[in-house]
């Protein structure tokens, strides 16, 4: 088993130190980080790579083991023949009485419509803002995610405007796992 301290590394280091050991072939990798957001990103990798992953709390940290289970699962990318979006911004344009969060909630609105929704759809720096409770787009998120379209949102962002314990829709994700799910995707777009 290769063992990995990822305490006090900044997002999304835990796991690409956990990638570069699953990218050898090491079929036992325990990582050890200092956060719950992290927890949950390595988690969450080791399961997009077919490892089984368990957890374990302990006085240094929280390990988290991944363990392959014979041949490693298959992994179709997540967006394949999917369009996948990066919203950097909670609004459309530039700001404007309003108009530009008027813009933004009608274009959500519109993918809610769509026959093949988003894969993914992703927040960072302002558009992070989008999933607070109070946001006008948070019903047409919510929608989007009953869809199944996925959504992520950059813990680094809320954790720099102090709203991470706001967030009550998707995944608080990192910079790799954003960019893996909207640049693997078919049609990416960045709005923003």
């Amino acid at each position: 088993m290769i063992e990995i301290d990822a305490r006090k590394l900044e997002c999304p280091k835990p796991v690409l130190l956990v990638k570069e050991e699953a990218d050898k072939g090491t079929a036992q990798i325990r990582a050890c980080v200092d956060n719950e957001v992290a927890a949950e990103n390595v988690t969450r990798f080791f399961e997009s790579r077919g490892y089984t992953a368990s957890r374990e709390d302990g006085a240094e940290g929280i390990y988290i083991t991944g363990q392959k289970s014979g041949e490693a699962a298959a992994v179709q990318k997540n967006g394949e023949g999917r369009t996948a979006i990066l919203f950097t911004s909670d609004k459309i344009g530039a700001p404007s009485d309003g108009l530009g969060e008027v813009l933004m909630k009608a274009y959500i609105g519109t993918l809610t419509k769509t026959s093949t929704p988003p894969s993914a759809v992703a927040l960072m720096n302002e558009g992070v803002k989008m999933a607070l409770p109070e946001a006008s787009t948070l019903d047409t998120l919510k929608e989007l995610e009953a869809a199944g379209t996925k959504i992520l949102i950059c813990g680094t962002c809320t954790k720099h405007f102090g709203i991470t314990d706001q967030i009550t829709i998707g995944t608080i994700s990192n910079m790799f796992e954003i960019s893996e799910a909207v640049f693997g995707a078919d049609k990416p777009i960045v709005l923003g």
